[in-house]
């Protein structure tokens, strides 16, 4: 029997509930995947939790990768027996069989394995934006990156390196910043016990960055502003630590005309053609060794409130997946 991890109710990990379910055959447009490999994402707390509220009751969970069992009327370009994968809604990834629109999914080259593509869709292709579309990085840059030993950070540091990026990493312990180094973070600031904003200063020899890349957000705001250069961007693409409270734009005319976004991937993949070209980029680093993803941390699927115990304690590096 298939089962999924629903929640009836926003809340702590206990609300994560498994639950047997019945997929139907596709529709026009879908596809039925019998999933191999799911990932276990920062955002899924939000969802659990509330800070991004969902409908009741729900699903959760946002990339995951399988084989495809059927295709309903309409879709061209997947059969029966094709590997896939995906990030982004419909929210309903913790399970072991779905149905997902045909249009989300891209197929996993030869040379990748399922647990690849599940810790790369989601964490890899917000990379892939925040690098080479939030703020386009060409080489030769210093940037800040927080949470440099995390899911989304140990595929920053390898991309950077790509690019030849220097890389500034903020990390919790010493371990952390040890891995975090050795996949390319050129410079590790132990937040724990560096001003970070100082670090940063003397890196740069007093210049700052052109960009920071931040998913904490309260903890971290506004301090990454003032690692900035003049005309500098700050990109907020999580809040690890919570939200970050309402500020006066003026801040950021005060602190060197500053940019600020809140970019996420669900608006730059939205047209397939966009998902596509950049799972491909994606996909194409790792086929050529750049980059190299592997879940640090495995649980079974219907372990998922401890997964999720283990994840919002910051105890995890690297990816984290499910196993049905």
């Amino acid at each position: 029997m298939a089962y999924a991890i629903r929640i009836r109710a926003h809340g702590g990990p206990e609300v994560l509930v498994a639950e047997d379910i019945v997929v139907g055959a596709p529709g026009p447009g879908e596809a039925r995947i019998r999933q191999t490999a799911i990932g276990l994402n920062y955002i899924d707390t939000y969802h659990r939790s509330g800070l991004y509220p969902l409908t009741m009751p729900s699903g959760i969970g946002l990339e995951g990768a399988g084989v495809v069992d059927a295709v309903g009327a309409g879709v061209d370009d997947l059969k029966a027996g094709d590997r896939v994968a995906y990030s982004g809604g419909p929210v309903g990834a913790y399970a072991t069989e779905r149905l997902m629109p045909a249009d989300r999914l891209v197929k996993i080259p030869e040379g990748v394995d399922d647990v690849t593509a599940a810790t790369l869709m989601l964490k890899g292709l917000t990379v892939q934006y925040l690098f080479r579309q939030t703020f386009r990085l060409k080489g030769g840059e210093t940037i800040l990156f927080h949470a440099a030993a995390g899911g989304v950070g140990l595929i920053a540091c390898q991309w950077a390196r790509a690019l030849g990026v220097h890389m500034i990493g903020t990390v919790g312990s010493d371990a952390k910043a040890e891995l975090a180094r050795a996949n390319g973070c050129e410079h590790t600031i132990v937040y724990t016990r560096e001003d970070f904003v100082a670090r940063t200063k003397e890196i740069t020899g007093g210049a700052g960055v052109p960009v920071v890349y931040d998913s904490i957000g309260k903890d971290t705001f506004p301090q990454s502003l003032d690692c900035l250069s003049p005309l500098g961007m700050f990109v907020s693409y999580g809040a690890a630590s919570g939200p970050i409270a309402a500020f006066n734009i003026g801040l950021l005319a005060q602190k060197g005309s500053l940019f600020a976004t809140r970019p996420t991937l669900f608006t730059y993949a939205s047209k397939r053609a966009n998902l596509v070209a950049m799972a491909d980029e994606m996909f194409g680093l790792v086929l050529a060794g750049k980059i190299r993803s592997e879940a640090r941390q495995t649980f079974a699927l219907k372990d998922a409130a401890e997964a999720h115990r283990v994840l919002e304690s910051r105890a995890t590096t690297g990816a984290t997946v499910l196993v049905p």
